[in-house]
């Protein structure tokens, strides 16, 4: 996939922008005032993310900060798939970056073992192990005094396998962020129990089905990936062990007490970054609407949870 196609593949439904523009609002506040901004950015959707944050900085009263961003080379090998390196990525954004007036800085965290692009997805064993790597080596993420820390994860934290999700958010916690942000499927489809994954997938997966219906032809490519996409979830959910890359998405409710019981504060959403989701599906199909629940903000289609996204800050 191009990155023009990528493009129109998170267009097509604000599954992914949705994250992306509440947790760009939230950053923006959070750093607000600080001369140096460093993103952890551990996402699937390949820094499509930053751009727009880009710009929002580019016009931060008194001029924009210092910008790093730090990608690891370990990631979930799966879809939306981009035949572009990591560093050609890094190259493109500080070229934008540059345009608009920001200094940017981006890297690449080797890890263990590199991400495969083609091959079957990383095992999630590796994959932990290979973040456990990244997060606990303060020297390779290079952490500057006087940098202010976000740690961004989209559609990341289903990939980490259950058992090892604390240990993930100690991790993460241990490097003081002044902001986490969390966004995922707001569905619970980490039972032992094939039975209930199987409800599960009944109960959820058949709304970016309906909502491809309202948003493109049924020959569109970029619809077709996206129920391919659908399709390998649900294989991963029904047939995958949590040896095999296997997704375990747990709701946002959840997610909030794993993140209270590890030490981290909810920070809520103020009505800017509200009112720029409403915005964003101002733009899309009548059917999708966004709803709060507690500090978090819910994706919704026709009335039922889609995704949702929550941002935290260390105890």
């Amino acid at each position: 996939m191009s990155v023009t196609e990528l493009a129109e593949y998170i267009d097509l439904t604000p599954w992914h922008r949705f994250g992306f523009t509440a947790s760009n609002g939230t950053i923006l506040r959070a750093v607000a005032g600080s001369a140096a901004v460093h993103v952890v950015d551990l996402s699937v959707t390949r820094c499509m993310q930053w751009p727009t944050l880009i710009d929002m900085l580019s016009k931060r009263p008194g001029g924009p900060p210092a910008l790093r961003i730090t990608v690891p080379s370990a990631r979930p090998a799966v879809p939306p798939q981009l035949g572009v390196s990591d560093e050609e990525i890094g190259l493109r954004l500080a070229n934008f970056a540059k345009s608009k007036g920001v200094q940017l800085e981006f890297s690449v965290v080797q890890c263990a073992s590199p991400s495969p692009t083609s091959s079957p997805p990383k095992k999630q064993a590796a994959l932990c192990q290979d973040l456990a790597s990244v997060l606990s080596n303060r020297q390779s993420l290079e952490l500057r005094d006087g940098e202010a820390l976000v740690v961004n994860c989209q559609s990341w934290i289903r990939h980490v396998a259950p058992g090892s999700r604390d240990a993930f958010l100690d991790a993460v916690r241990a490097l003081n962020p002044c902001l986490v942000t969390v966004t995922d499927e707001d569905a619970d489809l980490d039972s032992p129990s094939l039975a209930t994954r199987i409800a599960g997938c009944f109960d959820f997966h058949w709304i970016l089905f309906d909502a491809l219906d309202t948003s493109a032809p049924r020959d569109s490519p970029r619809r077709v990936e996206h129920e391919a996409a659908v399709g390998r979830k649900i294989e991963s959910v029904v047939g995958a062990d949590d040896a095999d890359g296997a997704e375990r998405a747990e709701s946002g409710a959840r997610l909030a007490e794993r993140m209270r019981r590890n030490g981290f504060a909810s920070v809520g959403f103020d009505e800017e970054a509200a009112a720029e989701v409403r915005r964003l599906l101002s733009e899309h199909a009548t059917g999708w609407g966004v709803k709060r629940e507690e500090d978090m903000l819910v994706l919704t289609w026709k009335g039922h949870g889609a995704v949702y996204t929550s941002a935290w800050t260390p105890n």
